[in-house]
């Protein structure tokens, strides 16, 4: 029988990293789920620390960068639900994954939940610039990306696969176009944090030009003049957030 939920994680000479993410999926009080590593062969110990969880289907192989081995992750998935938690990244407690598995059972296209930002020893910074909405609507990320990726859980069915035209971007227009093929009524907030956020991502690195894609992603799904707006916005540093 398939999982009711797959977790994805990416990783690529993440031997740093890893042994967090790993442990806290293991930890979580749901066991309706399947742990899927996609891995861009590594040539550092990440392979032998996921090897060291039981259960766990790992593909280790080159790949064209993160959301190339995103798609793969999507393909790899068994369960009705994905959420991808890259490495580095943890759930927020052993209950967090259950709680989205309850929603998950109800037959909702979309689950999401807050997320704080967390430093490589673990200590929470804060939450993220942007607050996740309380009601969902595709017309919700034209303020940008609202809701963090690693927080936002969705039936697999309404999942479009990642578009490699946008290098640091494209999970912002994937969550577009999973909520544009969602049922509005079926997107649920969680109210609570979910996951603890690594900050040390490739966004965060390349920040310029991960504001030009976003820009490119606005604009596409919301039209020039308002992603002019919003980010004039963002260059001036006002609203520019995590994601």
């Amino acid at each position: 029988m398939n999982p009711l939920i797959s977790v994805v994680t990416i990783t690529y000479n993440a031997a740093d990293t890893i042994g967090v993410t790993m442990a806290s999926v293991a930890a979580q009080s749901c066991r309706d789920y399947e742990h899927v590593v996609i891995d861009g062969a590594s040539r550092d110990a990440t392979l032998e620390i996921a090897r060291g969880y039981a259960g766990v289907r790992i593909l280790s192989e080159p790949d064209r960068g993160l959301y190339d081995a995103m798609n793969k992750g999507l393909r790899m998935a068994r369960g009705k639900y994905v959420l991808f938690l890259n490495s580095g990244d943890t759930f927020h407690s052993p209950e967090t994954l259950e709680a989205y598995a309850r929603r998950a059972r109800l037959g909702d296209d979309i689950i999401y939940g807050d997320t704080v930002i967390v430093d490589s020893e673990r200590r929470v910074l804060g939450p993220r610039h942007y607050s996740v909405p309380e009601r969902l609507t595709a017309g919700s990320f034209a303020k940008g990306m609202l809701i963090c990726h690693q927080a936002f859980m969705v039936r697999k069915g309404i999942a479009p696969d990642y578009d490699l035209t946008y290098r640091f971007s494209a999970d912002y227009d994937w969550t577009i176009r999973c909520i544009k093929n969602a049922d509005e009524s079926r997107c649920t907030n969680l109210g609570t944090v979910t996951i603890d956020y690594l900050s040390d991502g490739l966004t965060d690195r390349n920040k310029l030009k991960s504001l030009r894609e976003r820009y490119r992603v606005m604009a596409r799904h919301y039209g020039h003049l308002r992603a002019l707006r919003r980010h004039a916005a963002l260059v001036a540093g006002k609203v520019f957030g995590k994601r």
